[in-house]
């Protein structure tokens, strides 16, 4: 029996409209920002994506096989021993993309002559993950991301918030966007006493919301914290309060930290432009928030949905050293993804969906022959022209099949042309839905729908 693999999902015509309207007003507001589209392949080196996405994402990348006899070089000794992370190495030269966001890195630098910068590019594409399949959780998935490379302003920062908030309104999700700054995390970790387990702890308490509290306290003996440096993280990741109020707790907390206290002025500065900029949707600065990836240094954001439980629908940061491990040193950027699969669920399940943007064929001209077929050719052509999404129905079928067809595609008007209609230059018009009939010449038909 026929299946696909576990974690990827097949799309019919009208989860197409759907995912389209997602992807093309994702598109426009990038447009209306100054990105500039680009695309990369599928598949990248594994020198390009080792080590970029910290031990647990290299865990989860899809790795391929080398090309011809891919054992021709692997002894049966190694074979033995079973060392798959060896084996692996050996065997495979290439793998598919974890995210965009490397891949772009190793775009600007192999055409960083080309570039103009600040380069401001965003991508549509799908990524791969070994992960578990889950509800909101798929191997294979979309994403929409844009990255400024280049600029060490905050603006880029808050520009990006301000791309958040109109793609959302424009989809009517009221969501809540979450900021944090990866240097203030660097100075907690400072504050405890555990600043060599900087990693450690981003990890574990970025999965506070799957896991809880305990949990996360447990992963963090495990990494090697004391119970002391624990127990001073407590009051720190469950604070509460305005942002303002928060902003001014954490900066009293990381007094002999400067390079916290760098954090929490980013951080205070991105926050307060944005009360500037007429937002839709609430910023708040969430302290737990981590992000695992190893590749930020500064801002970090995350987005969930307020009317439906699901994961992050949007996230992104400042990476500042990315473009550094492929040669190019000392260019700053920042960056966003919109996850477009749980954008898609998220839509689904609020039905928020505009009619128009998943509407199919409105007209459906019958066919009765060769001699009507002639006839109504040119009609049909000038209802595209006019914007009318037209078919006409391929074969001289009995009339039952064709309105049978229309009907099972939801057409809402079907066109009928016979020896009258041809007399006298015009169409038959039925509203599939009343079952009324109008007598029309093609241009009052046009007019009509």
């Amino acid at each position: 029996m026929a299946s696909i693999p576990k974690g990827t999902r097949d799309f019919s015509p009208e989860e197409m409209a759907k995912r389209n309207y997602i992807f093309n007003t994702i598109r426009e507001v990038y447009s209306l920002y100054g990105y500039q589209q680009i695309e990369t392949p599928s598949m990248e080196t594994l020198q390009t994506l080792m080590g970029k996405y910290g031990e647990e994402g290299d865990k989860l990348l899809f790795k391929i096989l080398n090309s011809g006899d891919f054992l021709a070089k692997v002894s049966d000794d190694e074979l033995k021993e079973k060392n798959i992370p060896h084996l692996a190495a050996r065997l495979c030269e290439k793998g598919l993309r974890y995210d965009l966001t490397v891949p772009f890195a190793r775009y600007v630098v192999m055409h960083r002559n080309d570039l103009q910068m600040p380069f401001k590019r965003y991508q549509i594409q799908p990524v791969w993950r070994a992960d578990r399949p889950q509800k909101g959780r798929y191997r294979e998935f979309y994403q929409c991301d844009a990255d400024v490379v280049g600029s060490d302003s905050l603006m880029n920062e808050v520009e990006l918030m301000q791309i958040i908030d109109d793609v959302f309104t424009r989809f009517g999700i009221r969501v809540q966007i979450k900021i944090n700054n990866r240097k203030i995390l660097t100075g907690i970790a400072e504050a405890i006493g555990e600043a060599e387990k900087i990693v450690d702890i981003t990890v574990a308490i970025d999965k506070l919301d799957k896991i809880g509290i305990d949990n996360v306290n447990e992963e963090l003996r495990k990494a090697g914290l004391s119970e002391a440096s624990i127990e001073r993280l407590q009051p720190i990741v469950s604070l509460s309060g305005t942002n303002e109020e928060k902003l001014n707790t954490i900066s009293n907390v990381l007094q002999q930290s400067e390079t916290g206290l760098k954090g929490v002025e980013e951080t205070r500065f991105i926050i307060n432009t944005l009360k500037g900029c007429d937002l839709k949707n609430e910023v708040e600065l969430d302290l737990t928030l981590a992000r695992g990836l190893n590749y930020y240094t500064g801002a970090i954001f995350e987005v969930k949905a307020l009317d439906t439980p699901m994961g992050s629908i949007t996230g992104g940061g400042r990476y500042d050293n990315l473009t550094g491990i492929f040669g190019m040193p000392g260019l700053s950027g920042v960056g966003i993804s919109f996850g477009a699969d749980r954008i898609f669920d998220v839509l689904n399940t609020l039905n928020l969906y505009p009619k128009e943007a998943v509407a199919d064929s409105q007209l459906l001209f019958i066919n009765f022959g060769e001699r009507e077929m002639a006839y109504i050719l040119p009609i049909a052509n000038k209802c595209r022209k006019a914007g009318i999404r037209t078919e006409i129905y391929p074969d001289a079928a009995k009339m039952k099949k064709q309105m049978s067809y229309a009907n099972g595609r939801n057409i809402p008007f079907v066109v009928l042309a016979g020896d009258n209609e041809m007399a006298e230059g015009k169409i038959t018009l039925k509203n599939m839905a009343t079952g009324e009939q109008k007598l029309l010449t093609p241009e009052e038909l046009i007019k009509e729908i």
